[in-house]
């Protein structure tokens, strides 16, 4: 014991590495996750040696945790900011009010105080973020002793521990298994169905799925049909869909200019889309296994459409506007918005900051790049950029605002919430500077998090059991009651009113909870991706709006 109090660095990631491998643990479609586990472990190891960690350490790692969520969330967020997704903000304003209301009821029904009701909130939102600005929040109250603020931050954390845990147990089995029978739907079938109805005749694939036939082919040709056509003609005979890369005459690589006269026994090599490449080979001869020594290898770029003339364009009428795609012969073979990769047919809709994939010959790809964007560059951290995000996020939490005489502060936490959804999307308009590498983000998040948590619990720990004896029976109830209440709710305005489509509405309202064991749940039972659809705004929505119900909590009820 007098070893862990002299080095809380040790006491600190030991509850790091245990807590994950509790968090392993699976108990049916059930799992912990790493920051439940990190709070148990480093409850039960504070209330044992009572270790004190500098409160300036959990201020740091939680600014670093917070900004990235933002940093990583901007850019959907702000795109979902349109008519369309104004359906799925209805679905976390009732998450939102919801469960304000009901920690705010069940604080005045029970004489809770502040810390207990904000780790009820926490809990059954089962949105971790909130355990952080609502304890940062308890810390700014100006009638309480320095006593009082760490009994009431303790309690964030226990009562947050306990509801989590019956809050998330129950958010998995109702989206999973109970809301698929509320609906009468088959969640595999209905998913299956509606995916075929969203794909059409594009096609998209499966996120496990891989294209059989690729859309880019690049076949060798022998000369027999095509005597005396020029290159130039052959390309525009198909509309550009094909290019000639190479062209062997006997011994000697001629250059495929577009004046150059293809002759008898000429081996040619075509690069382009499959049903063009096919129909070019019916025009020009036979195909051939390959032309020996001619090795034509094609360039990838990995381009951001900064262009405002693009955005809101399909890929047919970018290509159809750009003669640049036919000329070079440069194809686009993926569509990148977010984490989320598109199909890229004709008809996919291009927006400012997708990331779009480039294939073909070096100096065509370098011709249409500066006509459409920039090259995203996105392999080393820009720590000006982000040194920068994070500090104007820690001045935004500074601003006080008086609401009816009560004064609400965003804190360190909103603010870097605010600051990095900000720099996440200015970040995704123009992606020449402030890269932040999604695995170095979603590095720094989980690390911050999981730190700032083993330090809540460290410090929470003796206050941890005399809380449960308090409230024990509470605590469970209001996990429960706190994640049926907005679920059900969101059920029937979704499905009666929003007319949502009956998967995706079950996975926004996976999203809306931000919880991602129940949308894991939700796809295994549906054997699809479908419900993710909803499940990624919502999430995005309601990890930027939550965290704020903390501060918002704090505000009014120590007013």
């Amino acid at each position: 014991m007098g070893v862990l109090q002299d080095h809380p660095e040790l006491a600190l990631f030991l509850c790091l590495a245990a807590g994950y491998l509790l968090g392993k643990v699976r108990v049916g479609p059930i799992t912990l996750g790493g920051i439940c586990g990190t709070l148990i472990v480093s409850l039960l190891l504070g209330a044992w040696a009572k270790i004190e960690i500098d409160a300036d350490v959990k201020t740091i790692f939680f600014a670093l945790f917070i900004f990235a969520l933002g940093y990583m969330a901007g850019p959907q967020f702000f795109a979902n900011l349109n008519r369309k997704s104004l359906r799925f903000f209805a679905l976390c304003f009732i998450e939102l009010v919801s469960v304000l209301g009901l920690a705010y009821l069940l604080a005045k029904a029970f004489d809770l105080d502040v810390g207990t009701a904000s780790g009820i909130l926490a809990g059954a939102a089962t949105e971790s973020a909130v355990v952080g600005t609502a304890t940062e929040a308890i810390g700014k109250l100006p009638d309480l002793t320095a006593d009082q603020i760490s009994t009431y931050q303790g309690h964030v954390a226990t009562a947050y521990t306990v509801c989590y845990l019956f809050g998330l147990v129950t958010i998995v089995i109702y989206t999973s298994q109970i809301m698929p029978m509320l609906l009468r739907i088959n969640l595999a079938d209905a998913s299956r169905a509606l995916w075929e109805k969203l794909r059409g005749s594009g096609g998209g694939l499966e996120s496990d799925e891989r294209e059989a036939l690729p859309g880019l082919v690049g076949r060798t040709h022998l000369v027999t049909l095509a005597d005396g056509r020029t290159v130039g003609n052959l390309e525009a005979a198909f509309g550009g869909g094909v290019t000639v890369e190479a062209v062997r005459r006997g011994s000697k690589d001629l250059t495929p200019a577009p004046d150059l006269e293809l002759t008898l026994s000429d081996l040619v090599l075509v690069v382009g889309r499959r049903s063009e490449a096919i129909a070019a080979g019916r025009a020009i001869g036979p195909e051939t296994p390959g032309i020996p020594g001619v090795d034509t290898p094609l360039a990838t770029r990995q381009v951001a459409m900064t262009d405002k003339s693009a955005a809101g364009k399909s890929l047919g009428e970018l290509r159809a506007t750009h003669a640049e795609f036919g000329r070079s012969g440069v194809y686009v073979t993926d569509v990148l918005r977010g984490e989320q990769h598109l199909p890229a047919n004709p008809d996919t809709v291009v927006e400012r900051g997708d990331v779009v994939t480039l294939v073909g010959a070096r100096s065509g790809l370098n011709k249409i790049v500066e006509k459409i964007g920039t090259v995203a560059k996105n392999d080393a951290t820009d720590f000006i950029y982000l040194g920068l995000g994070i500090a104007l996020g820690s001045l935004i939490g500074q601003i006080v605002v008086r609401f009816g005489g009560v004064p609400l502060s965003l804190g360190t936490g909103g603010g870097c919430l605010i600051s990095g959804l900000l720099f996440g999307w200015f970040r995704s308009r123009r992606q020449t500077f402030g890269a932040f590498p999604p695995q170095a983000a979603t590095t720094i998040k989980d690390m911050g998090l999981a730190v700032f948590i083993a330090c809540t619990g460290l410090t929470s720990g003796p206050q941890a059991w005399p809380l449960l004896k308090e409230y024990g029976a509470l605590l469970p109830f209001a996990g429960i009651a706190m994640v049926l209440v907005p679920a059900t709710i969101s059920l029937v305005v979704g499905r009666k009113l929003l007319k949502i489509e009956k998967p995706i509405l079950i996975g926004a309202i996976a999203g809306q909870q931000c919880s991602t064991p129940a949308i894991t749940s939700v796809t295994q039972v549906a054997q699809s991706s479908v419900p993710m659809l909803g499940y990624t705004i919502t999430y995005a929505l309601s990890n930027f709006l939550l965290p704020l119900t903390g501060p918002i909590l704090v505000g009014i009820l120590g007013a």
